[in-house]
């Protein structure tokens, strides 16, 4: 090899460092003045909340929502003061099946007065918590049934007393009151499109679809009024339990009559 070549692995030495300058200066020693400030601890603070509270508004407006339960009218399924979550994927990405437990605005008149009105200092709270999906709604305005009936169903009660029919086949309850029978009045109806008829667990002691029906008034629920199917019971904690069991009474009910 020609002693006068360079070596391959020779590193030219760089230029500031030719003019006697240190290159570790000029990697590290002006860092500091590029370093990000902190965000105030109170600003920092401020903006967490910001985010979980659009989280939690998110959640009850697409995913769940809480509920309670102020009646007896699904004993024993769900009791009074009983806190359920709901999801509002079904119905949408989710179908509704017979029997499931679900929650819907009140379609024409069904429940007398509202908690909102005339507020106490509680209330007022609960609507705060409530608008961002912390606390159930105190509005008393919706309602939780049974899904009995989807739209083209034939539901039948022969007679006070009797046993319940869908499509023709009789329906062995086990989720009702045991005190009492499935029927509190003969009816035979078709549920419209786009509607759905809805019953109580506690047959006796509710204001759905079949009371309605016996007092000539408007019985079928608006599938645009659904907010979601029940799917678990919260609070109080010795009260947890799911609330998915419903459809197994309707096995054998055909998709049509």
């Amino acid at each position: 090899m020609n002693e006068s070549e360079e070596s391959p692995s020779a590193v030219s030495e760089p230029e500031d460092a030719a003019h006697g300058e240190d290159p570790s200066d000029t990697q590290h020693g002006s860092g500091h003045s590029h370093r990000r400030a902190r965000m105030p601890l109170w600003l920092d603070t401020i903006v967490t909340m910001a985010v979980a509270l659009v989280i939690a508004v998110l959640v009850k407006t697409f995913l769940i929502q809480p509920f309670y339960i102020p009646s007896a009218s699904m004993n024993p399924t769900l009791v009074e003061n009983d806190k359920i979550l709901v999801s509002k994927l079904t119905p949408g990405v989710f179908d509704l099946h017979r029997g499931d437990v679900i929650v819907f605005e009140d379609p024409d008149n069904w429940i007398d007065g509202d908690a909102t009105m005339d507020p106490t200092p509680r209330v007022r709270l609960m609507m705060i918590l409530s608008a961002v999906g912390l606390a159930p709604d105190p509005s008393q305005d919706h309602l939780v049934k049974r899904l009995i009936g989807l739209p083209g169903d034939h539901v039948v009660c022969e007679e006070k007393g009797g046993a319940l029919q869908v499509n023709g086949v009789e329906l062995d309850e086990p989720y009702i009151n045991p005190e009492t029978a499935a029927c509190q009045a003969a009816f035979d109806v078709t549920v419209p499109q786009d509607n759905v008829w809805v019953m109580g667990d506690n047959r006796y002691a509710s204001a759905d679809s079949a009371y309605h029906e016996s007092q000539g008034e408007s019985a079928f629920v608006p599938e645009e009024d659904i907010t979601g199917k029940a799917e678990v019971i919260f609070w109080p904690v010795g009260r947890w339990d799911g609330l998915g069991d419903g459809r197994d009474a309707f096995s054998d009910v055909p998709a049509q009559p």
